[in-house]
C-alpha cells in the first residue's frame, strides 16, 4: 500500500450502522419500544441508587455493590440507546470514527466491570451463606470498597487496551457496521490492516474479564448449593436460597445471553439471532437487573414504601 492511499484510507470520518434499518415498517414501533425500555432502566437503576443511599437498612455490603451495578447499567444504557433512538427518529445512524471508538471503549469498560461485580457478589452471597457467622468480619467496608475499586479499574484497563488497538487499525472505504452500536468485531470487519493481533490480545484479555469471573461465580454458586442442600428445615433452605436468588437470576440472564453473543459462529445467518441477543444483554438485562430485586427482595419493598 503506498503512502497516499493508506493516507486516503486512514482518514475515515464516520462509520455507518446499518441497526433495524432492514426493517423500514417496524422504526416507529421499535423507537417506542426501546425508549419506554430506556425510560423503565433509568427509572429503575437511579430508584435503587437513591434507595441505597438514603435508608440506613440498605448500608450492607450486598447492596453496596447492587449500586455499584445500578450506577453501571445507567451508564451501558446511556451509552447505547440514544444514539439508537435517535436512528429511529431522524433516519440518520451515521457516527464519527472518534464516537465510534468513544461508544465501544465505555462498551467494554462497562462489560468488563459488570462481569467483575457479578463475581463479586457471588463472593459476598458465598460468604453470607457458608459462613454466616463470620460474614460481618470478612465482607468489612474495606474489603467492599477494594473489590468494587478493583472490578472498576479492571475494567477501565482492558477496554483502554483493547481500544488502544482497535484505533491503530486503518479502516478502508467499507463503513458499514451491521449492528446497533459499535461491538468490536462489526467494527473490525470494516478494517483493512491485519487483525490478528489485535483479535488474539482483544480474545486473551476478553477471556480475563469473562470467562475468569464466569468460572468463578460458578464455583460460588456450587458451593453456595452444597451448602443449602446441607441445612436440615426446608425452612431453612428457603431462607438461606431467598438470600442469593435474585443475583442468581440476573447471572444467569447476563451470561445466557453474552455467551450466546459472541460463541455463536460470524455468519450472514446468524446476524439477525446476533443483534436480537445483544439486545438482551445490553438493553433489556439493565432494565431487569433493578425490576428483579425491587419484586423479590423484602428489604428493597419495604424501603420503597417507607419512601
Amino acid at each position: 500500500m503506498s503512502a497516499t492511499e493508506k493516507q486516503n484510507q486512514t482518514y475515515i470520518t464516520e462509520f455507518i450502522l446499518l441497526g433495524f434499518g432492514n426493517l423500514p415498517d417496524l422504526q416507529v414501533p421499535l423507537f417506542l419500544l426501546f425508549l419506554v425500555i430506556y425510560m423503565v432502566t433509568m427509572t429503575g437503576n437511579i430508584l435503587i441508587l437513591v434507595l441505597v443511599v438514603a435508608n440506613q437498612h440498605l448500608h450492607t455490603p450486598m447492596y453496596f455493590f447492587l449500586s455499584n451495578l445500578s450506577c453501571l447499567e445507567t451508564c451501558y444504557s446511556s451509552t447505547i440507546l440514544p444514539k439508537l433512538l435517535a436512528g429511529f427518529l431522524t433516519g440518520d445512524r451515521s457516527i464519527s470514527y472518534r464516537s465510534c471508538m468513544t461508544q465501544f471503549f465505555i462498551f467494554a469498560f462497562l462489560v468488563g466491570v459488570e462481569c467483575y461485580l457479578l463475581a463479586v457478589m457471588s463472593y459476598d452471597r458465598y460468604l453470607a451463606v457458608c459462613k454466616p457467622l463470620h460474614y460481618i468480619t470478612l465482607m468489612n467496608r474495606k474489603l467492599c470498597i477494594a473489590l468494587a475499586a478493583g472490578a472498576w479499574v479492571s475494567g477501565f484497563m482492558i477496554s483502554f487496551v483493547i481500544t488502544l488497538l482497535m484505533s491503530q487499525m486503518v479502516y478502508c472505504d467499507h463503513r458499514e457496521i451491521d449492528h446497533f452500536f459499535c461491538d468490536f468485531t462489526p467494527v473490525i470487519k470494516c478494517s483493512c490492516s491485519d487483525t490478528f493481533l489485535t483479535e488474539a490480545v482483544t480474545s486473551l484479555m476478553s477471556a480475563t474479564c469473562t470467562m475468569l469471573p464466569f468460572l468463578f461465580t460458578v464455583a460460588s454458586y456450587i458451593l453456595i448449593i452444597i451448602t443449602i442442600l446441607r441445612i436440615p428445615s426446608a425452612t431453612g433452605r428457603q431462607k438461606a436460597f431467598s438470600t442469593c436468588s435474585s443475583h442468581l437470576i440476573m447471572v444467569t440472564i447476563f451470561y445466557t445471553t453474552l455467551i450466546l453473543v459472541y460463541m455463536l459462529p460470524k455468519t450472514y445467518n446468524l446476524t439477525a439471532f446476533n443483534k436480537l441477543f445483544s439486545v438482551f444483554y445490553t438493553v433489556v438485562t439493565p432494565m431487569v437487573n433493578p425490576l428483579i430485586y425491587t419484586l423479590r427482595n423484602k428489604e428493597v419493598r419495604g424501603a420503597l414504601r417507607k419512601e
